[in-house]
């Protein structure tokens, strides 16, 4: 068992459900404080055939399809060829991981139970270490998690992680949370020029947000999303943040499983093969301490509101 303070143990949540009274709430607020919730073993349905046949597929190293990727919604699939053999097999069992860890979310994070939005699910057969990549891709630097296409407008991004790999730890460090991290980063991030644009760069979001409306493939980002673009890649770039700020390693071991606020903790992987992860968006309405929020953080900072 993992005894990282950046982690707390849950021991009262197993598959079969709550051991003692539902704490639920107390648990939404450890992650929405910038804890990662552990769990020595998977608290929902991952059946052996399933997980030996992810263990038995190989992928490429690749700049594009780093993970083999799934939309619940649409049950699509993407990272693995059309004509691949296993195509259909990936696809029935990356439906069934989904399908069991939005019925645990539903049970062990009741609080969200009602307004989360389900997001992709992956999994990632690729070993961490030493991988070459650019760097506002590379996953081995701290930093906070914001999505391109799919902006969450102040919406939190949560994510479960199970490491798969019989044999080997999935190692990460982590930062302190946003709520301490930000105050002493966001001016120097260039907090202000986001939160307020100029005249010519609001007409341009004012067009994106039309194209939007029209159905064009442009994201309808706020300034919050655009910050937190911007900020994901500063604090890649930024030697002296990844030198110096402090860290925590944690040690995930085999058939474990992990939840966090990837948006509010930053957050590296070294190294680690086999995990799989589900993620949910979380709206602000649902939080039990939205204060706590990268959204409301950034707002204070920033005197005015980030989330249009």
């Amino acid at each position: 068992m993992n005894t990282s303070p950046a982690c707390s143990v849950v021991t009262d949540y197993t598959r079969d459900g709550w051991t003692a009274a539902d704490r639920s709430r107390d648990w939404c607020t450890e992650l929405e404080s910038g804890k990662m919730l552990l769990f020595d073993g998977v608290p929902f349905d991952l059946p052996a055939a399933d997980r030996d046949f992810l263990l038995s597929q190989k992928q490429t190293e690749s700049r594009l399809h780093k993970n083999i990727s799934y939309r619940p919604e649409k049950n699509l699939l993407r990272g693995i060829a059309g004509d691949s053999p296993d195509r259909e097999r990936m696809q029935q069992v990356m439906g069934h991981y989904s399908k069991q860890v939005v019925s645990f979310l539903m049970s062990f994070l009741a609080p969200y139970a009602r307004d989360f939005k389900l997001d992709y699910a992956s999994f990632r057969p690729l070993e961490e270490k030493s991988r070459d990549l650019v760097l506002h891709k590379r996953n081995d630097l701290l930093h906070v998690d914001a999505f391109p296409t799919r902006p969450t407008r102040g919406a939190r991004i949560l994510r479960v992680f199970t490491n798969i790999n019989p044999t080997v730890d999935r190692v990460w460090t982590t930062g302190e949370p946003f709520h301490v991290m930000a105050p002493k980063l966001a001016d120097s991030a260039g907090l202000l020029r986001f939160a307020n644009p100029s005249v010519a760069e609001r007409a341009v979001f004012a067009a994106q947000r039309a194209g939007h409306v029209v159905g064009l493939p442009v994201p309808n980002r706020s300034r919050y999303d655009r910050f937190m673009l911007h900020f994901h890649d500063w604090l890649k770039e930024n030697v002296a943040f990844q030198s110096n700020s402090p860290k925590v390693r944690t040690d995930f071991s085999p058939g474990c499983t992990w939840l966090v606020f990837t948006d509010g903790v930053p957050h590296a992987v070294l190294s680690g093969q086999y995990v799989l992860e589900q993620t949910f968006i979380i709206p602000q309405r649902a939080l039990v301490a939205p204060e706590r929020s990268p959204l409301q953080v950034l707002e204070t900072i920033a005197n005015t509101s980030l989330a249009s």
